[in-house]
């Protein structure tokens, strides 16, 4: 018999245009497999807005067949306390401080066998199915086949809230195989970009430069181990990096802004050989030529997706200092001022991560 109340306070998308704030929501019940979680906080993410804004990548279009499967409750950077476990879980306790990658995985598919989870050819991430509710509640449920990893009591939860960020932030520098010889362009300085860069900085490679259209996020990737920080809006971003390389280009450029321009402004300043991380999700069709990427550079082009066996290493390296956060969280809202919360996240005040915290 459960001792949890029967209803709580939740954020509810109903359809694309629909999302309210439920105060007698019906709590999750636990299974024999699973784990309840009371939730301590939820960082609002680009892919949150972007769905709440009707992307057809979410809610499907002529091309693509919708994603999400409403009602359902959004938000996949979250954490929480055990309140309740399954008969069957026997690695947790009630009291535990967890947080969870945000896919499920099915665990039958190819890649889940392969060890591959974060391809999970299912595909269900927190906070788009109604089968996989998000964070933005008082309480979530995880199933069997999360991928669950302990968090420090004593880390602060403005930091524990970047856990699900920073691990995506790191496979996608590790997808760069990044050495101390190279030149590593960053393009992009909000949340995830500055994830990046302090962990990029971990690889001490030759020269890191840091790109972004806002000077106060450009002060920020300064102050987490950039070397150089450049304005594209402020000056020829594309002749700075040739400059700095005697004309060659950089050696590796990771794009994190989900903006067109700053894919074709990569393949410009790329070199020959080089190498070139995309991580972005993009609301709008990109259009190069890709005769670059062949004909004219030989280049390697890599895709960066979630954060797979990252979060481990993340939390260890935010608690000990080596990966930085000081004012990456800087504005957080109780679930009522949800709107208002999600307005802050579009970066629009200055924000880099903005979260709902209970």
């Amino acid at each position: 018999m459960s001792n949890l109340p029967k209803t709580m306070k939740a954020l509810v998308a109903y359809s694309q245009t629909d999302y309210r704030l439920e105060k007698e929501y019906p709590t999750p019940e636990c299974g024999p497999d699973d784990i309840i979680i009371k939730t301590e906080g939820c960082g609002i993410c680009a892919g949150d807005l972007k769905c709440r804004h009707g992307a057809p990548m979410f809610w499907g279009d002529a091309i693509q067949p919708a994603y999400v499967k409403p009602p359902f409750i959004p938000g996949h950077e979250f954490l929480g306390t055990i309140v309740e476990k399954g008969e069957n879980v026997t690695e947790y306790e009630i009291g535990d401080r967890i947080t969870a990658d945000q896919i499920v995985p099915c665990g039958t598919c190819r890649f889940c066998k392969s060890g591959r989870y974060w391809m999970c050819q299912t595909h269900n991430i927190f906070g788009f199915q109604n089968t996989n509710n998000g964070g933005m509640a008082e309480y979530v449920r995880y199933s069997k086949t999360c991928v669950i990893s302990r968090v420090p009591k004593e880390m602060k939860l403005e930091d524990a809230l970047l856990i699900e960020p920073y691990g995506c932030s790191k496979h996608a520098v590790d997808r760069a195989k990044i050495t101390n010889e190279d030149v590593v362009v960053i393009s992009g300085a909000g949340t995830l970009g500055l994830g990046m860069v302090t962990y990029a900085r971990m690889k001490n490679p030759k020269k890191l430069i840091s790109l972004d259209l806002m000077d106060n996020r450009l002060a920020k990737a300064k102050e987490f181990g950039a070397d150089i920080t450049l304005n594209p809006d402020k000056e020829d971003v594309i002749q700075a990096v040739m400059d700095l390389t005697e004309g060659y280009g950089c050696d590796i450029y990771i794009e994190a802004t989900g903006a067109p321009s700053s894919v074709v402004q990569g393949l410009q300043m790329i070199r020959k050989l080089g190498t070139f991380v995309e991580f972005s999700v993009f609301s709008q069709e990109t259009k190069v030529d890709w005769s670059i990427i062949g004909d004219r550079k030989e280049l390697d082009i890599y895709g960066s997706h979630l954060s797979p066996y990252a979060y481990p290493f993340v939390i260890e390296n935010i608690q000990n200092g080596n990966l930085k956060t000081g004012g990456v969280v800087s504005r957080t809202f109780p679930i009522e001022e949800w709107e208002q919360a999600f307005e802050y996240a579009t970066g629009k005040y200055g924000d880099y991560k903005v979260a709902i915290v209970f």
